[in-house]
C-alpha cells in the first residue's frame, strides 16, 4: 500500500496509526473522523477496511452511529502494549535472558520506575 506521497507503507503501519488516533481520541470515532486525523490521509475506503480488520482481530469494537458505524479500542494503549510484551516473552526460549537484556536497555529513569512498580507489587503480595 502506498501513501499519497508514493512511499510504500510497512506492513501494519496504517493499523498502528489508526490505533494511535483512536487511543488519542479517547472516544468512539467514525471512519471519516479517523481519516481526518491521519497524515497523509489515506482513502476513506482504506480507513474503513483497516477498521474492519481491527474489529475482526478483536482489537477494536464497532457500534452504530446513526447510519454509519463508530469504532473504539477494546483495550487501552498501555494494556495492549503490555499484552504485546507478554506475547513476546512467551515466544522466546530464555525469558530470564530476555528480561535481563530489556532491563539493561532501560535508562535510569525507566529503571527507577520499574523498581518502584516491582516493589509496590511485592508489598501487595503479588
Amino acid at each position: 500500500m502506498n501513501d499519497s506521497d508514493g512511499r510504500k507503507r510497512a506492513a501494519g503501519e496504517l493499523e498502528s496509526q489508526v490505533m494511535s488516533v483512536l487511543w488519542a481520541a479517547g472516544r468512539s470515532m467514525t471512519p471519516a473522523e479517523v481519516q481526518a486525523e491521519l497524515v497523509p490521509a489515506p482513502a476513506y475506503n482504506t480507513v474503513q477496511t483497516i477498521l474492519i480488520r481491527l474489529v475482526d482481530k478483536n482489537v477494536v469494537r464497532r457500534s452504530r452511529a446513526g447510519r454509519a458505524h463508530s469504532y473504539e479500542p477494546v483495550r487501552s494503549e498501555a494494556d495492549a502494549a503490555a499484552a504485546k510484551l507478554h506475547a513476546t516473552l512467551d515466544g522466546v526460549g530464555d525469558r530470564q535472558l530476555t528480561l535481563q537484556r530489556f532491563a539493561e536497555s532501560l535508562d535510569d529513569a525507566e529503571a527507577q520506575v520499574l523498581r518502584r512498580l516491582l516493589a509496590d507489587l511485592e508489598r501487595e503480595g503479588r
